[in-house]
């Protein structure tokens, strides 16, 4: 069935164009279930991936879970959870998402793109039955709603046969209260059905903001400007906008790079909580510009600790604790010292100095999950039972972050635990953001703690390559062997160089050997000098699962004890690594040098090699003092040192740039692995061999 919707619109131009938009309109779209016995689902060859035995409840018995838009929004921290299965997900909700929130949307079509994790699209906006028009008097959001309450009367009625109710979940009230026909809850109702993980209401993000001290007279922060207000002033020159970066060291100095009115590119001051008025590390915000007359330069003190019933600012006298001390500083330089005043002159110099202003607006949150531990100042002010819920304050191991109060069961349990966090919203009545726990990583100071720690706050992904990943792999795995036939020699689109004395030179330990060199003399007395990298694209094609995976992760991470893989290990570490005495394959730059290292010609063609040494820096050296030795991998070290120095030498004459500081080794206790020592990796003319290469 074929919808036509047409409408006028204005170009930029002023012209007048008529635009048609045709919706289709379906009789054969699958509800997602394996044992579904509907004609339409059960001659289908499309994936089922929804079980026909899903979690059974008292309330719903078998069940099925379809969320709204805000509930994945709010919550989709829980909906990652492997335990949350058998999902189906609207096309009218991905649509919202895609949107109202993008990352939430990129986190969606992760966990459905995961087999295990038995999630479906059931496409509504497409189906004869489930689609439906907006009304006159409609708003958007009322119309998705309806749509969403729609599709779920639909799979009532087609699931009945199989005794599986599907289970809308929505925090929406008046959404809630109009679903009056079909099985709906609120997301703490569906998190009961999931009793053996008491760790799930502690992620809803439900915090009171209200509890006060009865002393306190603060009003809370100053209201943002809307959208259409900030995009007013920035037009009008009246604001600017950029990235706010927080000190690491001072977490009440921030700064924005902007675009001043006088059109000069300058550094914006804002300093202080309050004139930072609830924006984050990394938020694109909207700053107004003090007058001169309250320009300054940045504090000179980097600032260690968060007074916790206090919002700072840069003059305002904080407060002491119960002992009379005063909050800890410390210096720019290093050294440790106490200030009773955080606009004392020692601390912030108030001589007009930078353009300084304050934020007035939001245009782009860039939170982000944050690992954190509880405030070692906690203690709960009255008696509670040990898994009552209760408001406490966690600190967030990135300094630039602010505290952060979440509500949890585990208050007890997390002491001396690292744990990961996200942000939920910053009202303007609290003075931290609220957020809630996401999951717990381990023992403070444990290696392999500390060690995720790491990684999650540089973003380095390290998670297991997925099936779909896997899949990608040659069929023979580690048996795979070159095939003249099959990889191109016989075609004569692959050259065979094999007969090359080809040899690499790397750190020790290297497994993932990328690289390999050859020299040989002409009978012209020149040079054949070849640099032949792994032909990784004989394995990762375009836009397969293990190329975007390999997108993602970008590079091989190296850590002290371990790496983190760009690639599976099989190809990482074996196919795809020029190891000796195997035939690998590669992509080879072919030159003819002469003996003053001038290039006479080149060509560039893929290549099948078979390595003859795989060499470290230091046994390469070796080969190179050794005048005893004259084998050909011998000689052929001797030829590329000799041409790396000229070439060298000709860069350095032209004025080239050299960069370089010192590398380090650690030094590893064979049985478990932990550092012992640190030393300073010796440069050999070898390591400079390879570099002109």
């Amino acid at each position: 069935m074929l919808r036509n919707k047409s409408f006028v619109k204005r170009t930029r131009k002023g012209n007048i164009v008529r635009t048609v938009k045709e919706h289709y309109l379906r009789d054969d779209i699958i509800c997602g279930t394996s044992s579904c016995v509907h004609p339409v689902c059960n001659a289908s060859t499309q994936p089922k991936p929804l079980s026909p035995s899903p979690r059974d409840s008292i309330k719903w018995k078998r069940h099925y879970v379809v969320p709204d838009t805000n509930a994945l929004v709010n919550h989709i921290d829980i909906f990652e959870r492997p335990i949350i299965n058998n999902v189906v997900v609207l096309s009218t909700v991905l649509d919202e998402l895609r949107g109202l929130s993008m990352p939430t949307y990129t986190r969606v079509r992760a966990i459905l793109r995961d087999e295990e994790r038995a999630w479906f699209v059931f496409s509504n906006e497409h189906h004869r039955e489930t689609f439906i028009e907006r009304n006159a008097d409609e708003s958007p959001n009322d119309r998705n709603d309806r749509a969403i309450r729609t599709a779920v009367v639909w799979l009532t009625k087609h699931l009945k046969p199989l005794e599986i109710t599907p289970v809308m979940v929505t925090n929406d009230e008046d959404n809630l209260r109009k679903a009056s026909d079909v099985a709906a809850c609120r997301m703490d109702e569906l998190l009961g059905v999931y009793s053996e993980h008491p760790e799930l209401p502690d992620m809803m993000g439900s915090v009171n903001i209200t509890d006060r001290k009865s002393d306190d007279v603060w009003t809370g922060y100053d209201e943002h400007l809307s959208p259409v207000q900030v995009q007013a002033g920035l037009k009008g020159g009246l604001l600017v906008q950029g990235t706010l970066q927080i000190a690491p060291y001072n977490y009440l100095e921030g700064s924005v790079y902007a675009t001043l009115p006088d059109g000069t590119e300058q550094r914006v001051l804002v300093v202080g909580r309050n004139d930072m008025n609830r924006a984050v590390q990394g938020d694109k915000v909207a700053v107004q510009i003090w007058p001169k007359a309250q320009w300054r330069n940045a504090p000179s003190t980097a600032l260690v600790d968060e007074d916790e019933d206090k919002v700072p600012s840069v003059t305002e006298e904080p407060k002491k604790d119960d002992g009379g001390s005063a909050k800890r500083v410390r210096r720019a330089d290093g050294s440790a010292t106490k200030a009773d005043k955080l606009d004392d002159p020692a601390a912030l110099d108030t001589k007009l100095g930078e353009p300084t202003g304050h934020v007035v607006g939001i245009i782009r949150r860039n939170w982000r999950s944050y690992c954190a531990f509880l405030d070692p100042n906690f203690t709960t002010r009255n008696a509670r039972a040990s898994n009552a819920p209760t408001t406490v304050s966690v600190l967030a191991m990135d300094r630039r972050i602010p505290k952060i109060k979440i509500r949890t069961r585990q208050a007890d349990s997390l002491a001396g635990q690292r744990f990961v966090v996200a942000l939920d919203s910053w009202p303007r009545e609290s003075r931290y953001p609220l957020g809630h726990f996401v999951r717990a990583l381990g023992s403070a100071g444990d290696k392999a703690t500390e060690t995720e720690v790491l990684l999650l706050e540089h973003d380095v992904p390290f998670q297991p390559f997925t099936q779909r990943v896997r899949e990608d792999l040659p069929a023979e795995g580690a048996a795979w062997t070159f095939d003249a036939e099959r990889d191109q020699v016989v075609s004569g689109k692959r050259h065979d160089l094999r007969s090359l004395d080809v040899c690499s030179i790397d750190p020790p330990g290297c497994t993932d050997i990328d690289d390999a060199l050859h020299a040989t003399r002409l009978p012209n007395g020149n040079f054949q000098v070849g640099v032949h990298i792994a032909d990784v694209t004989n394995f990762v094609k375009p836009k397969t699962a293990m190329d975007t995976e390999a997108a993602y992760r970008s590079t091989t991470v190296y850590l002290v004890d371990r790496r983190i893989d760009m690639l599976p290990e099989l190809l990482g570490t074996n196919l795809c690594s020029l190891m000796s005495n195997v035939d690998r394959l590669a992509f080879s730059c072919m030159w003819e040098l002469d003996n003053d290292a001038n290039i006479v010609s080149a060509q560039f063609h893929k290549s099948v090699i078979h390595s003859k040494a795989s060499l470290t820096y230091d046994q390469a050296q070796a080969r190179i003092d050794d005048s005893a030795q004259h084998d050909t991998i011998t000689t052929s070290i001797r030829d590329l040192n000799m041409l790396a120095k000229k070439l060298r030498a000709r860069r350095m004459e032209a004025g080239a740039l050299t960069l370089s500081s010192p590398e380090v080794r650690f030094r590893l206790e064979n049985d478990s692995q932990d550092p012992v020592d640190v030393e300073l990796k010796a440069l050999k003319e070898t390591n400079a061999l390879v570099e002109e290469f």
